[in-house]
């Protein structure tokens, strides 16, 4: 999509997600505490590292991912909207709407050369594997529909991610 569009959108629906962003980092704060923001180095264009920024899920602790979950968080998590604040990176050009999802800088090492051809664009918010089961399909296939995005992308490709990330449909 091209990026004039892309800052077009997302100023045109800026009295929506503003705030939507506000009420939400108000209500993080009430639920899940301090700090509001979960940070994240991420690989972005080209694996260049940046710091994803999301709405925090999780308490303080020792025990797992799962336990740490605070009910909000998982309340803001199967809605997606602890992905809301992406989208100042989309406005400042570290992220696209549509693109491969930033995965951690650890597994840059893993990929092969083919592999780190899915950092050939920015990073998304929404993906080709996203709307392929996003958390239940594995890394690898994470990966492989990143590709397949690379080699595709289009505006119209695009734009088929964006409305079947709204309406929640399932790639095919």
């Amino acid at each position: 999509m091209p990026r004039l569009l892309e800052l077009l959108i997302v100023f045109l629906a800026t009295p929506l997600w503003v705030p939507l962003l506000l009420v939400l980092a108000i209500l993080t704060r009430c639920f899940n505490g301090s700090p509001v923001f979960f940070r994240q180095v991420r690989p972005g264009l080209h694996g260049a590292p940046f710091t994803i920024i999301k709405f925090r899920t999780m308490r303080d602790g020792p025990e797992s991912d799962a336990e740490r979950t605070t009910r909000f968080g998982a309340f803001l998590r199967a809605t997606s909207l602890d992905e809301l604040p992406e989208l100042l990176h989309v406005l400042t050009g570290k992220m696209a709407l549509v693109g491969p999802r930033p995965l951690l800088m650890a597994y840059l090492d893993e990929y092969t050369e083919e592999e780190h051809h899915r950092h050939d664009v920015r990073p998304g918010i929404t993906g080709w594997a996203q709307v392929h089961g996003r958390n239940a399909i594995t890394r690898a296939e994470k990966v492989q529909y990143d590709l397949e995005y690379v080699a595709k992308r289009s505006f119209l490709f695009d734009c088929r991610i964006l409305l079947m990330t709204l309406f929640h449909l399932r790639g095919n």
